[in-house]
């Protein structure tokens, strides 16, 4: 397959100069979706057939383990039982939207958090049938694995999937295989902070971009300790991006960043001063075919404490939960967006 085929031809320039208006909802600043990432059920194990349990996003061992790590398996299951519901209060308290990157398996195992999520109008999107990498698949596995995911959501949700993204990488079928199984738009790029239309072969592909900027990895990578040393991250990338000097002409400024956190310590939501757009990746905004990129129908307020009252005029940020529950991951990435039907939108740089 080539990279044309597989929609992955590099392109290092974009919008470029020019980025297009994206009219966010009351001309905010700055546009914030959440994301809760559920997985747990869905992760290697034992007793679901794998040699050796998962060990990615755990506390870890003391020691180096093999087999069945019962540890593990119970930090997993901490997400499910008690760290889902601590969001899900969270954000139906306060009325906000958000997308939930699914693994089709672990909604399976926990139909009162699936009925949740549809009680609650969420964007359930998928993000595998089993919490595996899909740039390590082979062609027919990956298939039936994307054909698997989007029957199971369809029936535990009530509704198809609308987007995607991959645990971490994609494999260069990925993009045709969405498109076959008629996913509006795809997430599994990192590379803008504005969607956009590429080109996969004879079609095109909506993409809505992602970013691991400010996911809770920093914890981990960056020696972070604290939720107060987590909180200002976030507060000061917002902070930054609506203090930043709109170009020249309209100014598409927006927050691309992730808010995560995999452990139900600290969990809270601060309260303070800015209206913010806030909606789901899919479903309430409209694509328009001229590079006018949204016009949403509906905006939640919403409120974060980036500072005194009056000093953010414009801004559109939604709050700031440092949020509970062993990899139920909250992010801040986009605006929402659903495709129109239309796919004639020009793609930048084409």
């Amino acid at each position: 397959m080539t990279d044309e085929e597989a929609g992955r031809v590099r392109d290092f320039v974009g919008y470029g100069r020019h980025p297009p208006d994206p009219k966010w909802p009351g001309g905010a600043h700055v546009a914030v979706n959440f994301v809760i990432n559920y997985e747990e059920g869905g992760e290697r194990s034992v007793p679901d057939g794998d040699p050796a349990s998962e060990v990615a996003l755990t506390e870890g061992s003391t020691a180096s383990f093999t087999g069945r790590d019962l540890g593990a398996e119970s930090m997993f299951e901490y997400g499910s039982r008690a760290g889902f519901w601590r969001l899900h209060r969270m954000f139906t308290r306060r009325k906000l939207p958000c997308t939930v990157f699914a693994i089709a398996r672990a909604l399976e195992r926990n139909p009162e958090a699936c009925a949740a999520m549809r009680e609650a109008g969420w964007d359930v999107a998928g993000h595998g049938y089993k919490w595996e990498i899909h740039g390590n698949m082979a062609p027919d596995y990956e298939r039936r694995q994307i054909e698997l995911a989007t029957a199971s959501i369809t029936k535990t949700i009530g509704t198809r999937p609308a987007g995607w993204y991959s645990r971490y990488a994609p494999s260069m079928l990925t993009r045709n295989l969405l498109l076959d199984n008629g996913y509006e738009y795809d997430s599994d790029s990192y590379d803008d902070e504005l969607p956009y239309w590429r080109p996969v072969g004879t079609r095109r592909q909506l993409i809505v971009p992602y970013s691991v900027v400010h996911n809770d990895v920093r914890f981990a990578r960056q020696g972070m300790t604290t939720g107060d040393e987590y909180e200002t991250y976030i507060r000061n990338a917002v902070q930054c991006v609506l203090e930043e000097d709109p170009p020249v002409g309209p100014a598409p400024n927006e927050v691309v960043a992730e808010q995560s956190r995999h452990r139900g310590a600290g969990a809270r939501v601060h309260e303070g001063h800015v209206r913010g757009a806030v909606g789901p990746r899919a479903g309430r905004v409209h694509q328009v075919v001229d590079h006018r990129v949204l016009a949403c129908p509906e905006v939640i307020e919403a409120v974060v404490p980036l500072g005194p009252p009056g000093e953010l005029a414009g801004g559109g940020v939604g709050p700031d939960p440092l949020a509970a529950g062993r990899a139920q991951r909250v992010e801040l990435g986009v605006v929402p967006l659903r495709a129109s039907g239309d796919p004639g939108v020009p793609v930048p740089g084409h």
